[in-house]
């Protein structure tokens, strides 16, 4: 077609009406079908499952239960996993709440700021961007001395803090009336924040103090229990006061109400604020909120899932991957072959979790700065997963493929598995099957137990 007739052509009034209408035609096409794909689309969000929104203690308390430290002087114990889920931390919302008179804060293993690592001595000091005595519960002392709760300025001015800590001016205030209890705990006998609350609770009882527990939820789920009933108290320790199993499928509440009836020898005046919208059956990515590191060598739920199984490893020559960005889920040693490991491993076929070559150097506890040979576990179906018999079957594999290598440190390892039998059974060679069906009576009578204090 010559310029000449193509202009003419496209001048034409029938012409322009007709691409003029397809034109349109096109565009409301497009915009129907970019419309029913948007994010908020009515359609599109029957197809898009909605994560649930639980809201933990923290936040019930703050709307709704004020009253109970109305007049009166509040002290906290809390670190960085204590927040809502804007990522708020419980401490400067009680400090900023006019409501609220914070006048201590109290810290755990790790300390108030969870910079600490495991075991590592936390002084006591004066914080100054929250103008408040910051009081160490893993310190000094492991249970709340007196002065801790009652004469915080006569303390404060006569402890020697052995690091960079202030003490307060003589305007500080001498007591507290009311002790909450703000932490995320991780689901498991072996960690110290349950010892802390038991041990905050008891001194309580004897200086007349409230104490108030702000719920969260359990991360790996409410209804799944694992591993050895602690012999009580013969194996009561720091790492594990009272006889619960390893995986206790409770939240730190209703833990606090198990202590508080069963284990103390005067119960506390004990309040208990569940969180709201939890079910038993819902791990913590199921929960809506955000995950904030309980402690240092726990940064992922994922580190949480093999955590009831892994911590043993600690009670071995096995590096368990501290020093490592996976602990927990790294594991070997220098003179460990991490494929044949990983062949011997993944030839058991045990549930939920496959095992991964892996070669690591910590930068610090076990092995610091040697080449280790081991695995990682993987884990595919956490349901199915149990990471107490994983563990066991480590152990096992290790110590038949080294027996003169692998040693046990036989005291720790009694003390975090509650008892010498099982140590006793694996040196035996007895299979971990049989070891965790000898577990199933004790674990059916603490699950009976249990029912009496749940919230969920």
């Amino acid at each position: 077609m010559r310029k000449k007739d193509f202009r003419a052509f496209i001048s034409n009034n029938n012409f322009k009406n007709n691409f003029l209408t397809a034109l349109s035609f096109i565009t409301i096409i497009i915009f129907i079908l970019s419309s029913s794909c948007r994010p908020g689309d009515q359609d599109a969000s029957k197809q898009t499952e909605v994560k649930p929104r639980v809201k933990p203690g923290s936040e019930v308390f703050l709307e709704k239960h004020l009253a109970l430290v109305k007049d009166k002087k509040v002290g906290l114990i809390t670190n960085p996993s204590g927040v809502n889920p804007k990522l708020e931390s419980t401490a400067w919302l009680f400090k900023n709440n006019p409501e609220i008179n914070l006048v201590a804060l109290y810290g755990p293993e790790h300390g108030v700021r969870g910079e600490a690592q495991a075991g590592e001595y936390v002084p006591f000091y004066f914080d100054e961007k929250f103008n408040l005595p910051v009081f160490s519960l893993y310190g000094q002392s492991l249970k709340p001395e007196p002065e801790m709760l009652k004469n915080i300025d006569e303390l404060m001015r006569h402890f020697d803090t052995r690091s960079a800590g202030k003490i307060p001016e003589s305007s500080m205030i001498k007591g507290i009336d009311v002790l909450v209890f703000d932490l995320q705990d991780i689901g498991t006998r072996v960690y110290t924040y349950l010892a802390t609350m038991a041990l905050a609770m008891e001194s309580c009882v004897e200086l007349d103090v409230d104490f108030i527990v702000l719920d969260r939820p359990n991360p790996l789920g409410g209804k799944i229990l694992e591993g050895a009933v602690l012999k009580y108290p013969e194996f009561s320790s720091f790492v594990g006061l009272y006889p619960i199993p390893e995986r206790h499928a409770m939240t730190i509440g209703e833990l606090a109400l198990l202590f508080n009836d069963r284990f103390l020898k005067k119960k506390a005046r004990l309040t208990v604020i569940p969180a709201e919208g939890w079910k038993r059956d819902w791990w913590f990515d199921q929960t809506g909120l955000p995950w904030v590191m309980p402690s240092p060598n726990m940064p992922t739920l994922e580190t949480a899932t093999v955590y009831p199984g892994q911590v043993y490893l600690e009670g071995t020559n096995l590096s368990e991957g501290r020093g490592t960005t996976r602990p927990f889920e790294l594991f070997g040693a220098p003179w460990i072959d991490g494929w044949e490991l990983t062949q011997r491993l993944n030839r058991l076929q045990l549930p939920g979790v496959i095992f991964r070559e892996a070669w690591f150097s910590p930068t610090f506890s076990k092995f610091q700065g040697e080449r280790c040979g081991g695995c990682q576990l993987h884990v595919i179906d956490r349901e199915s997963f149990r990471p107490f018999l994983t563990s066991l079957w480590i152990i096992r594999t290790v110590r038949e493929m080294y027996p003169d290598k692998f040693k046990f440190h036989p005291e720790y390892f009694d003390k975090i598995m509650g008892n010498s039998d099982i140590r006793l059974a694996l040196e035996s060679g007895e299979s971990p099957e049989i070891i965790t069906g000898h577990l199933e009576a004790e674990l059916k009578a603490f699950d009976d137990l249990r029912q009496k204090y749940l919230l969920y």
